[in-house]
């Protein structure tokens, strides 16, 4: 019998024992989309780990790295629509049984879906803000001015293998002569407006999430290795708070020895059958 077969109705039952719950999504749930994830079945590292902030500001050539990759992996993430798992939620929400929507995720595909406050731990792809300024500056027209600064770039990165969050492999090529962005108002460094590896997130997010999680009677994790404090935090705080915690996720979490329902099973396909069993 099909995992989502079997797990759809425990996860269905769950919900109806509790009725205000706090969701914490990761890459799990926008696999569906087309958008690759981090980790495998046992948590690790499916490929090198992500830019660093420290390395991203201090290192002009992997700056220029980022930026290379990045040219070549937006459109993906650009052209990427809402799976199962996101209308799931939305419906969910729809329905006043979620507290809280929190994502890992930056692709706002969450928001495409319909749902609404959705609180983006991590923030979001789409935007770019200056480093000097704080300017803000929408991803699509970045990748414009990308285009224009490196025209020679544009066959050399179209068979680059896609990665997660709008990144792309171009190990293989010599990255060193590409102009980054710049700030148009004041000329600082361009970065997307998301929560690199070593930067912390930043408080009031932290916040405003633990005061939803105290709100809620029961945490749903969906699509979340919890492999990252920044999202295993509030697994701690659930089991701290004596709130039922149930994972919904292909392979290993952080989370498992801390969970009450362990569903080894993809997102998409799990909530949609688990969601319209409630009506």
């Amino acid at each position: 019998m099909p995992a989502t077969a079997v797990h759809a109705p425990a996860l269905a039952d769950w919900l109806r024992a509790h009725p205000r719950v706090f969701v914490l999504t990761g890459a799990g749930c926008s696999t569906g989309s087309g958008i690759p994830d981090y980790r495998d079945r046992d948590g690790a590292w499916k490929r090198r780990p992500p830019v660093t902030y420290q390395a991203f500001v201090g290192d002009p050539a992997t700056r220029a790295r980022y930026w290379a990759r990045s040219l070549a992996g937006w459109p993906m993430v650009s052209r990427a629509r809402p799976n199962a798992a996101h209308r799931a939620l939305a419906e969910l929400q729809a329905r006043g049984r979620i507290a809280r929507l929190v994502t890992q995720n930056v692709d706002g595909l969450h928001q495409r879906a319909g749902s609404v406050d959705v609180l983006d731990l991590h923030g979001r792809i789409d935007a770019v803000r200056c480093l000097a300024c704080d300017a803000r500056v929408a991803r699509e027209d970045v990748q414009a001015q990308l285009i224009a600064c490196n025209p020679e770039w544009t066959h050399a990165v179209e068979e680059a293998a896609i990665a997660p969050d709008g990144d792309a492999d171009l190990d293989a090529i010599d990255t060193t002569a590409f102009v980054a962005p710049r700030c148009a108002a004041c000329g600082g460094l361009l970065k997307p407006d998301v929560v690199f590896f070593g930067e912390n997130v930043p408080r009031t997010r932290v916040d405003a999430a633990q005061q939803a999680l105290q709100a809620s009677d029961a945490m749903l994790v969906a699509g979340s290795s919890l492999m990252v404090y920044s999202g295993y935090r509030f697994a701690l705080k659930a089991r701290e708070a004596g709130l039922p915690l149930a994972l919904l996720s292909l392979g290993t979490t952080r989370a498992d020895a801390l969970a009450t329902l362990k569903l080894d099973a993809e997102c998409g396909q799990t909530l949609e059958m688990a969601v319209a069993s409630l009506e």
